[in-house]
């Protein structure tokens, strides 16, 4: 079983072929941060025209690369939702154009499914059930994972995600797009505790998340006082260490919730440095195990929807659905994730 794999989201154009006997062969990403660092965030109509631009050459330059041909494709992948709907609308046109060009299926992947099945791609592998802490721009959550389609929402982000705020603050600090590795990189030159910081919801008993309030108190910050390079430096390590305390936290009550000891993290925010240390300490201490994604993987890419559609067209529930006939399509900006079932 060969599949191309097409991400187009938001604002990376992503390409990945995965074989489910050789694994990943490669795949193929174009940022599109440089475009949209001057508006200070993504524009979705310029996003949509990027990836009308680079996912053909592109997909050629994987085809190339990897020494595959069109022929052999045995299903094309795309992101479904969510996301911006320009964005999704242009690879899912383009993969439904092309199966029904080659008579194969074209099959829509959720995004967050295919970011929580991510760290399969590595090895160690995690078992399931696992419990998955989703953190990117867009998303913060806690699932459990018994399997491929089963999964139940343990919590959720009730206003900005981790990476949302991460981006947010690191523009009331003056850094440029994107800023939560902005933001990390300045961290590293400063302390957190000299600036007093929320750690929102931490005590709330339960697995839910909320963030404005700290991109508030940041921004009281930054208009009561002039920031000299040190203070900056400071009050980005402690919007850091505020953001990764409750993350920390929350996956690790997450855990004893849902009485496992494999804990999956993977998104954007997934790369964080500091994140990924402090979970390493807090998880030893408690016997449990973290697992991630490879960091060229944390981030959108084609080789997690590539390998998300491999595992689902295992599924008999799935694989029967499957036909090549040509018909209409559809794309989900707004999709939960306990619905991409089985």
């Amino acid at each position: 079983m060969l599949v191309l794999g097409i991400e187009t989201s938001c604002d990376e154009t992503g390409v990945a072929l995965y074989d489910d006997s050789r694994g990943l062969l490669g795949h193929a990403l174009h940022t599109q941060a440089r475009l949209h660092a001057d508006y200070g965030g993504v524009v979705p109509e310029l996003a949509s025209r990027d990836h009308v631009r680079r996912l053909l050459p592109l997909t050629r330059g994987l085809l190339e690369q990897t020494g595959c041909r069109l022929g052999e494709l045995t299903a094309v992948a795309y992101t479904e939702g969510p996301g911006l709907a320009g964005a999704l609308l242009v690879g899912a046109a383009t993969a439904h154009g092309l199966a029904y060009a080659l008579g194969i299926p074209a099959l829509g992947v959720h995004h967050l499914e295919a970011h929580l099945l991510s760290p399969l791609l590595s090895k160690p592998a995690p078992a399931f059930p696992f419990v998955a802490l989703l953190v990117s721009g867009g998303h913060t959550q806690l699932m459990r994972v018994t399997s491929v389609g089963d999964y139940e929402l343990l919590g959720e982000t009730l206003d900005d995600a981790a990476g949302e705020a991460f981006d947010k603050t690191a523009k009331l600090l003056g850094l440029g797009y994107p800023g939560g590795p902005a933001l990390a990189q300045l961290a590293t030159s400063g302390t957190a505790g000299r600036f007093s910081l929320p750690r929102p919801m931490l005590a709330s008993g339960d697995l839910d998340f909320s963030f404005s309030g700290l991109k508030t108190a940041v921004l009281t910050v930054v208009r009561e006082r002039a920031l000299e390079d040190a203070a900056r430096a400071d009050l980005a390590a402690e919007i850091e260490a505020a953001i990764v305390e409750v993350l920390v936290a929350k996956g690790l009550a997450a855990l004893r919730h849902a009485g496992l000891k494999r804990l999956v993290v993977a998104g954007g925010v997934s790369a964080n440095l500091t994140l990924r240390a402090r979970l390493a300490i807090a998880a030893r201490g408690r016997g449990a195990r973290v697992f991630y994604p490879e960091l060229e993987f944390c981030t959108d890419n084609g080789a997690m929807i590539a390998f998300a559609a491999a595992l689902r067209m295992q599924l008999p529930a799935v694989s029967s659905q499957l036909s090549a006939r040509a018909g209409g399509f559809t794309v989900r900006p707004r999709w939960d994730l306990e619905t991409a079932t089985q």
